[in-house]
């Protein structure tokens, strides 16, 4: 017998017919298992048992299945349970940028409707954002496309999520190449200034540029993270100064935030 029949074997002995309700409900199960043991670490058979509302035998029942997969696996710790290197392997072949892509790309195009603005998606490519994806609504309709230019990483709101979280070394270092040219009376040319700013936008999860990267043009960004919570991207709001003013901004800031969230959500942070 292959070691796929014995699998399913087993599987079929644990859990009975894969078909109709049960099988749904048994996958349905099998997924809120992995993501608490993502969301925790790792977990014994009682709290994974808990957290879904089963009897200990049927939770019991799920890990074995996952673990016949090598979706998790047993750690150190008696009884508990954490995610296994099965997870890496199915992970290992999304493509991470066209996957970033397609999964902001909904949330862009609902925030864009709703918000009446433009909504950018950038990434970092040595000292400057890219914008890899755009989301324009009705009324945005004459702003310019960004898709593939190039923007100076401390002038705008996306450079600027994406320079707050980069490691000490690493942001002296992209500094010193790009340094801090002014574009506007509002850039910020001071290296102090902009690391204070940085520092105020890693503990709020939120940045803005007002008119300093081009006079008449104000943005806002919140970070996207992958599925390890790493920042990967950002996704900013923008548009003209004489609508999307500071008020503006402060009034949403918490549907941008948001938004940012759902991305990160798609990319499989569980957090």
């Amino acid at each position: 017998m292959s070691n796929t029949e014995q699998i399913v074997g087993r599987r079929t002995a644990r859990n009975g017919t894969a078909d109709g309700q049960g099988g749904v409900q048994s996958v349905d199960r099998a997924v809120s298992v992995l993501e608490i043991l993502a969301r925790q670490g790792s977990a014994g058979v009682s709290e994974v048992a808990a957290e879904i509302g089963v009897h200990k035998s049927t939770a019991f029942r799920l890990l074995a299945a996952l673990e016949d997969r090598d979706l998790v696996e047993q750690n150190s710790e008696r009884g508990k349970y954490q995610l296994g290197f099965g997870i890496l392997r199915l992970a290992s072949a999304i493509p991470t940028r066209t996957d970033l892509v397609r999964q902001a790309q909904p949330v862009l195009d609902d925030l864009a409707q709703r918000l009446g603005e433009t909504i950018n998606l950038a990434v970092m490519r040595e000292h400057f954002a890219v914008n890899v994806q755009q989301a324009r609504s009705s009324a945005a309709v004459a702003s310019q496309n960004w898709v593939g230019q190039l923007t100076p990483l401390h002038a705008t709101s996306s450079g600027k999520v994406l320079l707050a979280h980069l490691s000490e070394e690493r942001l002296n270092a992209v500094l010193d190449t790009a340094e801090l040219p002014a574009y506007t009376e509002h850039t910020i040319t001071s290296r102090k200034a902009l690391i204070e700013e940085l520092t105020k936008i890693r503990e709020e999860g939120f940045a803005t540029a007002f008119e300093e990267l081009e006079a008449g043009l104000n943005a806002a960004a919140a970070p996207v993270r992958d599925h390890t919570g790493t920042i990967v991207a950002a996704m900013s709001v923008s548009g003209p100064a004489f609508r999307f003013d500071k008020a503006r901004i402060e009034s949403i800031k918490g549907e941008i935030k948001d938004a940012g969230g759902r991305v990160s959500h798609r990319m499989g942070w569980l957090a």
